[in-house]
């Protein structure tokens, strides 16, 4: 489903040049854009030489008989909207039981903003102080999918004018938000009979739509879109590649990053799971004795269902969460992996990273069970020869918390990466982050080098070198404008020529030296790693995934 790749470093340094001299005579106030069913006015900074529109409403609000239904447009204003400041997030919740929530760092504290069921908005930055569309029809645009175990997470902990300053003006940076948690993923027979399932992943698609009929208006160039997600973000990166059996129509995006693929179990809608978290929310709103009971939820009091978000949640095991995407049978048509090994895909180019030790996030670091009851935990559906089989892989490695680590770490993040990398084929690399500990959400602040949400609560890069910063983050903003990441728009660039991953096996690693220098450098992929995620791919169907 293709198109066409084009030549196109000269019309961007053009057009990079058109947006810089323009934002050295235009001092008039930020510009308005006019998007027919609203206007919204922008603001400038004049440091990083950016606009940004802020809040922009992009479906209407999923209130009342909106809720748990797909996302409608949004409602016409009238006058002028001031973009500026950053929007309501959408209601959070935790990750299973833990004496430290490993995403707690994510917090509402250090983000001027509210909680809220209206937060269908997007953020929007463009370079320069003008809207202006270039010669060639307009920039590439990134639209970044916040991660956060789909429970967490918000447009406003990321500032979309780093990349375009990494990317020396030559992108335009949309940010999305979608429904979270029970009021994004609740599942069952009754939300499909009335409702919308995996109404979060169907927010992100409308939201790739908006990009589609608006980013015109901003400088953008709507046949070049590439979408970008870290963590559960990744994970919906994986949902809309195999979107409607891997055809959707018309295209939405020419090519997909993932930083960190998650991808849990992912039950049928209405399995025993699904159908039993939305039992225990009908319970707990005292809905149980309604004829309808998906009604009775839609006109329950928001600050319940919060309360039940946030319980059933917590009542998870370590690290665990209850409300994800689900199989549908019309968005979601049939299990990721499935897709997957058809090559039936969304997108034409795909760039995937991952860190060195994904899996310890999701793990209680002072556990005593032993891996195969740690297998069986995590995946219910496993029978005694599933978890035998899978205990067996990592026997040898380590102490109890070690092989849970790499379990997890490797069948919901590491193998999940490779059976994209095989579905991409001879149109895909891959990159490790390995800077020390090389945790998840380690590399976040790699590239949003203005991040304040990071892994224990470090604000900013966790490695602070600027060539490095370059290498890393010119890696991805190269598969944005020119489809591979194999191309050095820097003078300085240090990193070695990319290999597709499928011709040579190597991934591109981004580590430093005993010494504290950057070490970027090309690696073989470690074959026992690929030989335990044909194991795992082998047992999909009991993972589901």
């Amino acid at each position: 489903m293709g198109l066409k790749r084009m030549p196109i470093t000269a019309n961007l340094l053009a057009i990079s040049q058109t947006f810089l001299a323009l934002a050295a005579l235009v001092t008039a106030d930020a510009p308005i854009v006019n998007l027919g069913y609203a206007q919204y006015q922008g603001s400038v900074n004049t440091t990083t030489n950016t606009t940004s529109f802020l809040g922009i409403r992009y479906a209407a609000p999923p209130l009342d008989n909106l809720r748990w239904a797909a996302p409608q447009p949004p409602p016409t204003i009238s006058g002028v909207q001031q973009a500026t400041t950053q929007p309501n997030e959408c209601y959070q919740g935790p990750l299973g039981t833990a004496s430290t929530n490993p995403f707690e760092s994510i917090s509402l504290s250090k983000r001027d903003v509210s909680q809220s069921e209206d937060c269908l908005f997007l953020n929007v930055y463009t370079p320069g102080s003008m809207i202006v569309t270039p010669p060639s029809g307009g920039l590439p645009v990134v639209v970044f999918i916040h991660g956060g175990g789909y429970v967490l997470g918000a447009a406003s902990l990321y500032d979309g004018s780093n990349l375009i300053v990494e990317s020396n003006y030559g992108v335009i940076t949309v940010i999305i938000q979608y429904r979270l948690g029970v009021f994004g993923f609740l599942a069952g027979e009754a939300v499909q009979e009335g409702g919308a399932l995996n109404a979060g992943l169907l927010d992100q698609n409308y939201a790739l739509q908006w990009v589609q009929a608006h980013i015109s208006r901003f400088g953008g160039d709507p046949t070049k879109v590439t979408i970008w997600g870290q963590s559960a973000g990744a994970g919906s990166v994986i949902q809309h590649v195999v979107a409607h059996r891997g055809n959707t129509q018309p295209p939405l995006f020419r090519a997909a990053i993932t930083s960190s693929t998650f991808l849990p179990s992912q039950y049928n809608y209405n399995d025993r799971i699904p159908e039993t978290l939305y039992s225990m929310v009908v319970n707990g709103t005292n809905c149980h004795s309604s004829s309808d009971t998906l009604s009775c939820l839609r006109a329950a009091d928001v600050n319940t269902l919060q309360t039940l978000n946030t319980n059933i949640n917590l009542d998870g095991f370590y690290g665990m969460i209850a409300f994800i995407p689900i199989v549908d049978g019309t968005f979601i048509v049939e299990r990721p992996t499935v897709t997957l090994s058809k090559g039936r895909l969304n997108g034409n180019y795909l760039l995937s990273v991952t860190n060195t030790h994904e899996g310890n996030i999701l793990v209680n670091q002072s556990m005593t069970m032993d891996v195969a009851d740690f297998i069986g935990t995590i995946y219910p559906n496993f029978g005694p020869a599933q978890i035998t089989g899978a205990a067996a892989l990592y026997q040898n490695m380590g102490s109890n918390v070690n092989q849970a680590n790499l379990a997890i770490g490797e069948s919901m993040f590491l193998c999940p990466t490779y059976y994209m990398l095989e579905a991409f084929g001879g149109r895909a690399w891959k990159g490790e982050f390995a800077i020390p500990p090389g945790l998840h959400g380690d590399d976040v602040g790699e590239y949003f080098t203005s991040y304040t949400g990071g892994p224990e609560f470090i604000d900013g890069p966790l490695y602070n070198n600027s060539q490095f910063i370059t290498s890393f983050s010119n890696s991805f903003m190269a598969m944005v404008m020119f489809e591979t990441p194999d191309h050095r728009y820097t003078p300085g660039d240090i990193t070695p020529p990319w290999n597709i991953w499928q011709q040579r096996f190597t991934e591109m690693v981004f580590n430093e030296t005993s010494e504290g220098l950057p070490d970027v450098f090309t690696s073989k992929t470690d074959t026992a790693l690929l030989e335990r995620c044909t194991y795992w791919r082998s047992v999909s169907a009991y993972i589901p995934q």
